[in-house]
């Protein structure tokens, strides 16, 4: 072989190469520019999703709110119900009477005053005697002493 064929051939393989390595440098350039452009995109599409998934998860999370706030006072409700129950029992083994008792004989005390009332006689107050007058130096006849028989 001839130098002039070898250094031909080099120059080609050396041109090709730099082509080759021009290309690959190319193609990752694009590959960074297009994930720049993709990734641009692909954070607004999470941004959106992210969106979305906090919307849903304040409707889910307001639900869970209810739901352990309607739980919450349907047991402290039945708890408020029994302690009524055990103070009312509790009340009434130690002879304490109920509000309905004590209303009931309040009624009843006042429908016995009325009826006395009414049986209470009507009495006027009676006359005051009126006064005797007596003659000084006659004998009072109602005193014993004093007749003259």
């Amino acid at each position: 072989m001839d130098s002039t064929t070898n250094t031909s051939t080099n120059k080609n393989l050396q041109d090709d190469l730099k082509e080759s390595a021009h290309r690959i440098w190319l193609a990752g350039l694009g590959a960074l520019a297009a994930a720049g452009e993709e990734g641009s995109r692909m954070f607004d599409r999470l941004v959106d999703r992210g969106r979305d998934f906090e919307s849903k998860g304040r409707v889910e999370f307001s639900n869970q709110v209810n739901q352990a706030t309607s739980s919450v006072s349907s047991t402290w409700d039945s708890l408020t119900d029994r302690l009524d129950e055990a103070v009312t029992k509790a009340l009434h083994r130690m002879g304490v009477p109920t509000r309905d008792e004590i209303h009931t004989l309040t009624q009843r005390v006042e429908e016995l005053n009325a009826k006395v009332e009414m049986l209470k006689p009507r009495v006027t107050p009676a006359a005051t005697p009126e006064p005797t007058i007596v003659a000084v130096g006659t004998p009072d006849p109602t005193d014993p002493s004093k007749i003259i028989a």
